[in-house]
């Protein structure tokens, strides 16, 4: 949305209308700056509400968060999970747009995704893809469609 004649920029950030101006806490184009200190903790906190059964996207998290432009440092910092420090964090919940397993870098842990997503009854086939229409969570209250 362009910025309007006084320089604010009526943008929607976690499903409500909010007024941003450009400066402190926002990017050049008037976007919420949402990575920063505390990011990881608040990725965490957004994937805890993903229920058992379901799973969500990078972006579908980066857009709670208030810009679905940090799917890859949504990734970064799943991939940088201290499972022992944050135990109850499900991270095999969260998959790519296209609904499949992403496997950069560690296959390991992507057949571990893929196994514990089948132990809360979401088939996965042999390509890492589920259907991602019948499992994505959808947020109480948030439209993500964009």
């Amino acid at each position: 949305m362009p910025p309007r004649a006084d320089g604010k920029r009526r943008d929607r950030v976690r499903g409500a209308p909010v007024e941003v101006e450009p400066g402190e806490g926002f990017m050049a184009n008037g976007e919420p700056r949402v990575v920063g200190p505390g990011f990881h903790e608040r990725v965490y906190a957004v994937v805890k509400l993903v229920p058992r059964g379901f799973v969500t996207t990078y972006g579908d998290v980066g857009t709670m968060l208030g810009s679905p432009r940090v799917a890859r440092q949504v990734g970064w910092a799943l991939a940088n999970l201290d499972l022992r420090q944050f135990p109850d964090v499900p991270w095999h919940r969260v998959v790519n747009a296209q609904g499949t397993v992403s496997f950069r870098g560690d296959v390991t842990r992507a057949d571990l995704q893929e196994t514990l997503l089948r132990a809360e009854g979401i088939a996965v086939d042999q390509t890492g893809r589920l259907d991602l229409k019948s499992h994505r969570y959808s947020y109480p209250g948030i439209d993500l469609r964009g």
